[in-house]
């Protein structure tokens, strides 16, 4: 599908030397962890790949991409990743999880678009309930324009939606983040947590990792 870029001027000159010095894990079992490493880096931020334990020490904050929830559970079981990254959450750091990441990051998986699978690790860290694959298959991928609560350009953003999951429900201390037309919640906000069902990463838009940046900076003073 096209990708139809945001022609916006954030960029590295635009951030604290704080938010460019930072170094971002993104977790690299599977999916497209090379695109938010690329984001990441006009920004500024320093992308580490995480595959074991050892890569997560001295990182500021952990991007979970997008990619297929079932695999990712189970190679995170395998290399020992999962009381790793539970205790980074708990520490405080920013945790960012796009489309499948919101799926590894969600208390509650809904009854429905579970596919006839179950996901065999998941972090149950934030107080959302999920439907996977609620848009339908990978024939069935989009885009939408959403309006943004973060943004202060006001412009669109023009998110890409592929076998994504919705948030079906969130709990009191959630807050939306973007909506479709229709209402659906497509991206939130829970302290150090933030999830979205699309993927940012594919678009030429830096705004929601710049936010993802932020939160980074905004744990480190706590």
């Amino acid at each position: 599908m096209s990708v139809s870029p945001q022609n916006l001027t954030l960029d590295s000159a635009n951030l604290p030397q704080s938010i460019q010095s930072a170094h971002i894990g993104v977790l690299a079992l599977q999916g497209d962890f090379l695109e938010h490493a690329n984001m990441l880096r006009r920004l500024g931020a320093i992308p580490v790949e995480v595959r074991l334990p050892k890569d997560m020490v001295g990182l500021d904050g952990l991007i979970i991409p997008g990619g297929e929830s079932t695999t990712i559970g189970k190679l995170a079981l395998q290399f020992g990743l999962m009381e790793p990254l539970r205790h980074f959450i708990q520490s405080g750091k920013a945790v960012w999880g796009t489309c499948a990441g919101l799926i590894f990051l969600a208390k509650n998986v809904g009854s429905t678009g579970s596919g006839g699978h179950v996901i065999p690790a998941r972090l149950e860290a934030m107080d959302i309930t999920v439907d996977r694959n609620a848009f339908g298959r990978q024939v069935d991928s989009f885009e939408a324009d959403l309006e943004l609560e973060f943004s202060e350009t006001g412009d669109p953003f023009r998110a890409v939606f592929i076998r994504a999951p919705r948030i079906e429900a969130v709990g009191d201390g959630v807050s939306v983040l973007a909506r479709l037309a229709d209402g659906t919640i497509v991206a939130a906000l829970q302290d150090n947590l933030m999830v979205t069902a699309f993927h940012p990463e594919l678009t030429d838009d830096l705004r929601f990792h710049q936010r993802f940046l932020e939160m980074v900076k905004g744990a480190a003073t706590v």
